[in-house]
């Protein structure tokens, strides 16, 4: 039986990658030889073009959040705009609240 493919994501090319999943084996992007980022099976990639989300992205991977799948309920809420990534950053701060668990909070109080 073959493995699942999981989502890699290479930030400055801006691309993604389907592969299967073989441990913590570092794997490099064909277009620029930069290091892969795994962001799990339940990842939807945005649009080259579209330079907001592609930096919510980035803030989100940077801060360690993934898109791995949970039992059935898929990976969870994530911000898909700036402002509430903004939003939630700014609730971390004023909280003391990481800012990992902070962006993945549904809402902020």
């Amino acid at each position: 039986m073959a493995h699942a493919k999981t989502s890699y994501v290479c930030l400055p090319c801006r691309a993604s990658y389907k592969q299967p999943y073989v441990g913590d084996r570092d794997r490099l992007c064909p277009r620029c030889a930069e290091p892969l980022i795994h962001v799990g099976s339940a990842f939807a990639t945005p649009r080259r073009r579209d330079t907001a989300a592609w930096r919510t992205l980035s803030v989100l991977l940077n801060a360690g959040v993934r898109f791995h799948k949970s039992c059935c309920g898929g990976p969870g809420y994530r911000p898909r705009t700036l402002g509430e990534v903004r939003e939630r950053m700014a609730y971390a701060r004023k909280t003391g609240e990481p800012f990992a668990r902070a962006l993945v909070r549904r809402e902020v109080p």
